[in-house]
């Protein structure tokens, strides 16, 4: 069979009572389909049954009737009819019901609404393998608050008496033949309406519409996308601003609107249970994910503004800073040329107040809050494994027995035929093993284009920051004192890197949204089997994408800019053209903060205006192309509709957003101690922004099973790992905290230092090298604009020996002692952060004895459960048959006569 259709699913059909797939080669007209029948609307705005107001509604189609369509093309609306009819013929063959309606506002749409009878719903749920309640449990009571703090944590918590706890069930995989085994209280309540939808849903993908050379195609997405339908979804149960009139509505939209979405919630934890209940637990471990990580972003983020506030107070002690600003020192320091021609010399004291700045984030309270964040990435990790399994028992996904089908796309182009290895039977494949070589090829290079493409966009970035240094460096204000105001606050440094930073923003969210579209399309050509296989390759390709447009920028300012740029006399020149860039006098860490501010906080700003913004424009466009005070008369499914829709990778999208920001929270925190802050206000206002999308701008997403956050748990434990060699990296190489411990340590005090005692005085006069004037070449002499004086030397940022010396303008011993001090810093900092990571990923299991220990009791009371069921089942039968037996006996026993 080409079909998605299994062994068993045949049986279970089979039994049903169901024809499979009709031969749709045999329906020669029309009149062969079993197409739904039309019923006017009945009035009632809040129902979610069919007009007999028995059956409930678990799924809706919506298409357009080309017989009303204004321009009609005859050829191609009779094709597409033909294939909707057969497919929702084939939707009632698989034991569907169908009813249609007309819209109210415009009689060219149709609803086709579906329900699922109980025999389906039984059937499918065993081929889903779905567990299904057995009977009450009373093992799942959640841990309450506990003792002083129970005051506190009722305030954040929900209101039992709003959102009242679900109760719990010990639960097993449905089967049909051991149904009195399952709790069967109410037929119509026994499948929730998440778990309904989701079984129309399997049905919907699997059914299909047109045989065209033995290949079937199915599925309702390859309808939807080939514009035959216009949209598939669930309904909402109601509105989001008030109840149903329906008394049996739950008004589960209702409530999560106002104890979630609402902004007087913001307080609040989130109804987890619910969420599930209502979205399924792939939508609600992303929000457990989400919230779990943003309580441990509060501790990162205390501790990072204790750290800046540290470095805020003392920076007024910064004797390296004073000497900066003093004008006896900084005043009469005059600085060699950044640039040729073009660039005067200049006095260190105008960067003074960089410098200021430069003391709050460079400071001893920086190297701490690195080694905190090495520790707390690996606590929140591990702590997540343990939160995520409780997730597992009480949401019972422990063990999902849950057979990924084939994606219909790919088994669409299943066309050869080979023999399975194990099974040595026939078997369809899409291509052979040298095409998926060939396939896998042109993917891999794609993307590695695209990277490429980045990294010449990031060349690019560099050009203009060279380039317009020197612009700025003739533009601006010269006044070598440095006593213009803005020359004060606007050196040619700070200028070049605000401005480069926004570029740098712009052209990363153009690629990113250009690649989001290349992306998908080359997983498209890719052809993964199932759903995950296809989600965990676009993560891979998304992330390493994101990965280098994201950081690629701040890894140059960090490891790069400044670091071979030679001196005076013999610079480095990039491309043979350009002279390489200089840091400031402090380094380039003020700088890495600087872009690490524009994009968390350009980034968070532009995802807010696409998450809220562009929905709530298109829901308030499609209102006014609607009749006015028309939403009164419309029925639920026609106000569903005329929401957005979410589309499979809207989740994949809120993943990829956080996991970004989690790499800028870790991989880069040691130049930005708020960057924890600032992710928590963030996160705070994400997880309600998109419970306010997902409940009032977006229609119903299809509920799907998830265990955990697939392949996102990887991707943060890799962040984690490289997290620490960056932050080492920075404070080492970025920051300029090993120079100073060297100074004071070795150079401030004999033999190398005239001071008595270990100080930080004469440290910006010991790190400045000398240069002499006359030793410029041609080319790169400075803007003779500058009145120098008497003076024939100026300084630069490094640690050679002065002209004169026998090995002039070689690096000094100095300088080697800074290296040396350098490596043994990252490898000392690694090892030991590394061992307390090891530890601790030892120390704490991934799930905790007590969760163990209620999940093994749980199978074990589960299994006795139905062991004891079975027996009776056995006894009782076994009963039945003795009697039969001894009748028959006496029967043959008695007399003939008798």
């Amino acid at each position: 069979e080409d079909t998605p259709v299994s062994t068993k699913e045949k049986k279970l059909l089979e039994n049903l009572g169901q024809t499979i797939v009709p031969d749709l080669g045999s329906l020669e007209s029309q009149h062969d389909f079993r197409t739904p029948e039309f019923e006017e609307f009945n009035g009632k705005p809040d129902s979610l049954f069919f007009n007999d107001g028995r059956r409930r509604i678990d799924f809706v189609l919506v298409y357009e009737d080309e017989s009303r369509k204004e321009t009609n093309k005859k050829g191609t609306n009779e094709k597409q009819r033909r294939k909707r009819q057969a497919y929702e013929s084939n939707l009632i063959c698989h034991g569907l019901q169908l009813e249609a309606t007309r819209s109210v506002l415009d009689d060219k749409l149709v609803f086709v609404k579906v329900h699922a009878p109980w025999e389906v719903l039984c059937t499918y749920a065993e081929i889903m393998h779905i567990k299904l309640p057995l009977k009450p449990n009373d093992l799942k009571n959640r841990s309450s608050a506990f003792g002083t703090l129970n005051w506190f944590t009722k305030v954040l918590s929900v209101d039992e008496s709003i959102i009242k706890p679900e109760q719990e069930f010990f639960t097993a995989p449905f089967e049909k033949n051991r149904m009195n085994d399952f709790y069967i209280v109410d037929r119509d309540a026994f499948f929730n309406p998440a778990t309904r939808s989701r079984i129309v849903y399997f049905i919907l993908s699997r059914v299909k519409y047109q045989v065209i050379n033995n290949v079937s195609k199915f599925g309702i997405n390859r309808l939807v996308n080939s514009g035959i339908y216009k949209a598939a979804f669930p309904l909402h149960d109601c509105k989001f601003r008030r109840q149903s009139e329906d008394p049996s509505c739950p008004n589960e939209r209702y409530l999560l609107y106002r104890e979630w979405a609402h902004p007087r919630s913001i307080y609040k934890k989130q109804p987890l249970d619910l969420i599930r209940k209502y979205y399924g637990e792939k939508i609600g471990i992303y929000f457990a994910w989400l919230g779990y990580y943003t309580q441990m972003l509060l501790l990162a983020a205390v501790v990072g503004v204790a750290c800046f506030l540290y470095g805020y107070l003392n920076q007024d002690n910064c004797t390296w800073s004073k000497e900066v600003c003093h004008p006896d020192i900084g005043g009469k320091i005059i600085m060699c040329p950044q640039c040729d021609r073009l660039c005067p010399f200049w006095k260190l004291n105008i960067t003074c107040e960089s410098s200021k700045k430069l003391c709050i984030f460079d400071s001893f309270g920086t190297l701490v809050f690195a080694v905190f964040m090495g520790v707390w990435v690996t606590l929140f990790l591990e702590f997540w494994k343990r939160r995520q399994a409780e997730l597992e028992y009480e949401w019972d996904t422990v063990e999902l027995q849950q057979e990924e089908q084939a994606r219909p796309e790919y088994e669409a182009r299943c066309t050869h035929v080979v023999i399975n290895e194990i099974t040595q039977e026939e078997e369809r494949i899409p291509f052979t093993a040298w095409g998926k070589c060939i396939r896998i090829t042109l993917c891999a290079s794609a993307v590695f284009f695209w990277i490429l493409l980045i990294i010449a966009s990031v060349i690019g970035i560099i050009v203009y920051r060279l380039s317009v240094f020197i612009v700025f460096s003739a533009k601006l204000p010269k006044n070598i004192n440095g006593t213009d105001p803005i020359q004060k606050y606007l050196t040619p440094q700070t200028a070049t890197s605000i401005t480069a930073s926004i570029i740098s923003f712009i052209i990363i969210m153009i690629l990113n949204t250009i690649y989001e579209k290349v992306a998908i399309m080359i997983t498209n050509f890719e052809l993964p089997r199932t759903q995950t296989d296809y989600e965990n390759s676009l993560t891979m390709k998304m992330f390493l994408f994101q990965f280098v447009n994201y950081y690629s920028s701040c890894f140059y300012i960090a490891f790069f800019k400044g670091k071979f740029v030679g001196y005076p006399g013999d610079p480095v020149y990039w491309l043979g053209k350009y002279r390489n860039e200089e840091c400031d006098p402090g380094g380039c860490l003020l700088e890495l903060t600087t872009q690490l501010t524009i994009i968390m906080g350009g980034k968070a700003i532009w995802n807010n205006i696409q998450e809220v913004l562009l929905p709530w424009i298109m829901n308030l466009i499609g209102r006014f192309h609607r009749v006015s005070g028309s939403e009164k008369i419309t029925p639920r499914w026609e106000q569903d509709y005329h929401l957005q829709p979410m589309g499979k990778l809207g989740l994949f999208y809120e993943y990829l957003e956080m996991i970004i920001q989690f790499g800028f929270v870790t991989l880069f925190v040691a130049s930005f101690p708020l960057a924890p802050l600032l992710a928590l206000v963030n996160n705070i206002l994400e997880i309600r922004v998109d419970a306010w999308k997902l409940t009032t701008q977006f229609r119903r997403l299809v509920p799907e099973k998830a265990q955990d956050i697939g392949a996102w748990q990887p991707i943060m434990q890799g962040i984690a790992i490289l997290a620490v060699v960056t932050n080492a990296m920075i404070i080492a190489f970025t920051s300029d905290m090993i120079p100073r411990l060297v100074y004071y340590w070795s150079f401030s005090v004999p033999p190398y230092g005239d001071h008595t005692s270990y100080t930080m005085e004469g440290y910006i006069n010991n790190t400045l090298s000398i240069f002499k004037v006359a030793d410029f070449k041609n080319k790169s002499k400075g803007n003779p604009y500058s009145d120098l004086g008497n003076h024939t030397t100026c300084r630069y940022r490094d640690f050679r020996y002065p002209p004169g010396h026998p090995q002039e303008y070689k690096h000094n011993i100095y300088y080697w002692h800074v290296i040396a001090a350098k490596l043994a810093f990252i490898i000392v900092m690694e090892h030991v952060i590394y061992s307390v990571k090891f530890f601790i990923s030892y120390a704490i299991p991934d799930v905790s004895k007590r969760t163990k220990s209620k999940i093994q009791r749980e199978k074990y009371l589960t299994q006795k459960l139905l062991h004891e069921n079975h027996l009776k089942d056995m006894t009782k039968n076994m009963g039945v048959i003795a009697e039969r037996m001894i009748e028959a006996v006496d029967n043959n026993l008695r007399p003939k006569s008798e």
